[in-house]
């Protein structure tokens, strides 16, 4: 039996590395992985805070529901994510590649 490595599966199911197809993959992979990470640090935050969900909803003006949405990674703007850290008292800074580094709260 021949084991094929994660690259090689695709490689051959959406082309090598530089292929239209295969790009838009790893870019929307890229973008999943990060909203992950912003949903897991909002969750982080508002449990070092020992808030619930529903208490961050009500200091950002929002249902119980979309808390739980923006910490599973679900549509989440800038501003609303701004909102949530200016609120849980955490400082956000932006790393612009190519242009640096930007302080939001």
């Amino acid at each position: 039996m021949k084991l094929y490595t994660h690259n090689e599966l695709l490689d051959r199911d959406l082309g090598p590395v530089g292929t239209p197809k295969r790009d838009k993959f790893d870019q929307e992979v890229a973008e999943e992985i990060r909203a992950y990470q912003v949903g897991e640090a909002i969750k982080q935050a508002r449990l070092a805070n020992n808030l619930t969900q529903e208490q961050l909803g009500e200091k950002i003006g929002v249902q119980r529901s979309r808390i739980s949405k923006f910490e599973n990674g679900e549509s989440i703007t800038l501003s609303t994510m701004m909102r949530i850290f200016k609120a849980l008292g955490v400082q956000v800074a932006l790393d612009l590649k190519g242009i640096g580094k930007l302080a939001l709260c």
